[in-house]
């Protein structure tokens, strides 16, 4: 917390010298094109992903649980990419979406003209499917740890009285689900800041527009020093995700 609330201190200075400033920093900021672009940028990946992975892992992992002679192989294909690195990722993705690349040469076939997917809006959907890609097998196990604690009992019960899968899964499963989602949805939102690497190495430090995230932010301003903004934006970037943090640990409290 000490470096954390140095951090603090210092969004509130001048960039030469101790001189307080006030908020003239934060104004700075948030008047910055770059950083509402960033911002934005963040805010839609994040809104976009969350829903697709969580829904996505959920319904692997509900069809894993089914597949019980192959559940371990299961598991570990879904879990291979974790353990690959992210270069070699970023590597396969670049051979499948640049200009030259794999998927150009195969619309070439029929012929249409191949397109740069990581220099248009299309670099954003892009960077979505390698982050889906990548996190799916973890939040699949995770999903899979909360369907495991459901009592089997309970399902029985309700087959005997005529209920269908759906009804189990919509009045048995769900209910009981609400920590996992916490948790899940939790290392997901942090994974999504974590997309960074992949976005760099595809595309650079200035990336095409769609896919400039608040990290590439942050590491432009950090390669020109300028702490002031680094430092009043990290403060409301901790504010802002702590908020939504605490908002979402309450409701979830409230639903239990």
């Amino acid at each position: 917390m000490i470096p954390f609330l140095d951090v603090v201190r210092r969004s509130f200075l001048q960039a030469a010298g101790d001189g307080f400033v006030g908020l003239s920093n934060y104004r700075t900021v948030l008047s910055n094109e770059a950083f509402r672009l960033a911002a934005g940028n963040t805010v839609r990946f994040i809104v976009v992903c969350l829903p697709l992975l969580l829904l996505l892992s959920l319904f692997l992992a509900v069809l894993v649980r089914k597949t019980v002679r192959f559940q371990r192989w299961v598991k570990t294909g879904f879990l291979l990419p974790m353990a690959i690195p992210a270069a070699s990722v970023v590597i396969f993705f670049q051979m499948v979406f640049d200009e030259e690349g794999w998927l150009g040469q195969l619309v070439g076939l029929f012929g249409i003209t191949g397109r740069d997917w990581l220099g248009e809006d299309s670099a954003f959907w892009v960077l979505v499917g390698c982050y889906i890609w990548k996190n799916l097998g973890y939040d699949m196990i995770l999903w899979l740890a909360g369907l495991g604690a459901v009592p089997e009992e309970q399902y029985e019960a309700a087959r005997v009285q005529g209920a269908g899968e759906w009804a189990c899964f919509r009045y048995i499963t769900l209910p009981q689900l609400k920590e996992t989602v916490f948790v899940t949805g939790l290392l997901s939102f942090v994974n999504a800041f974590r997309v960074f690497r992949e976005a760099y190495l595809l595309a650079g430090d200035y990336p095409h527009e769609s896919i400039y995230m608040l990290q590439h932010l942050f590491n432009n301003w950090f390669v020109s020093l300028d702490i002031q903004k680094m430092t009043a934006a990290a403060v409301m970037l901790v504010i802002l995700s702590g908020g939504i943090l605490a908002a979402a640990e309450r409701s979830c409290k409230t639903a239990e």
